[in-house]
């Protein structure tokens, strides 16, 4: 834990379980495989009280798609962010008082970039939501749902962690921002993650399932 803390203090270097923080191909694996066993688990826990929203962009995907209402998109992202504050907070508490880090791209990208990757990232992710929880042609598929939601965000993190820090999550970085007060990089995954979730709701939710979907939508591992 020290170690990973430690490391994270490097923004270019964040989230890595590695000696000194290298981001080597071991220490990478490592990382997705643990944000993607934790969101399995997460989603699993949460679905029958909330419906499974621990990410405010997936949030904010469902509520462009009109499965859920705006109003309970909102409170639900207001709960995203202030658990993230709350969550980093502790984690200093833990290690001692360490710093928490703030994200960033890699070097040689630039924030534009950055943003670019995280609506793809975001866009696949949401796209996942929808595909195996929202569409009624899915059939019923039970705990395969966060599985796959859980699959896709560590696939993700393999493929974008390198250059964007493959985030995904608005409240991921809000947290720590709030904490360390570095709020110089957080616009980057404030505004990717809402551009990709945003256009998976208008066009997953709205035009490919909304055109032949009549049903209310299960809110399950949203």
């Amino acid at each position: 834990m020290y170690e990973y803390v430690r490391g994270m203090q490097d923004h270019k270097n964040a989230g890595k379980l590695t000696t000194d923080a290298a981001l080597d191909p071991a220490g990478l694996v490592a990382i997705a495989i643990a944000h993607a066993l934790a969101l399995f688990v997460g989603v699993s826990m949460a679905a029958n009280i909330s419906g499974g929203h621990l990410n405010p962009a997936v949030t904010f995907g469902l509520a462009i798609g009109s499965n859920i209402t705006i109003i309970t998109g909102l409170f639900y992202r207001i709960a995203q962010c202030l658990g993230s504050i709350v969550a980093c907070f502790l984690l200093q508490f833990v290690t001692g008082g360490l710093a928490v880090p703030t994200h960033g791209v890699a070097d040689g990208m630039n924030g534009v970039q950055g943003v670019v990757m995280e609506i793809i990232i975001t866009f696949g992710l949401v796209y996942t939501v929808y595909a195996t929880t929202v569409d009624l042609k899915k059939g019923s598929l039970g705990t395969i749902a966060p599985i796959a939601i859980g699959f896709i965000v560590g696939a993700n993190i393999l493929a974008a962690g390198p250059f964007s820090g493959g985030s995904m999550n608005p409240a991921r970085l809000f947290g720590p921002a709030v904490v360390s007060g570095d709020f110089s990089r957080n616009w980057i995954y404030l505004v990717g993650p809402l551009i990709g979730g945003g256009l998976a709701g208008v066009i997953i939710g709205n035009v490919f399932i909304g055109s032949y979907q009549t049903l209310p939508a299960s809110e399950d591992y949203a």
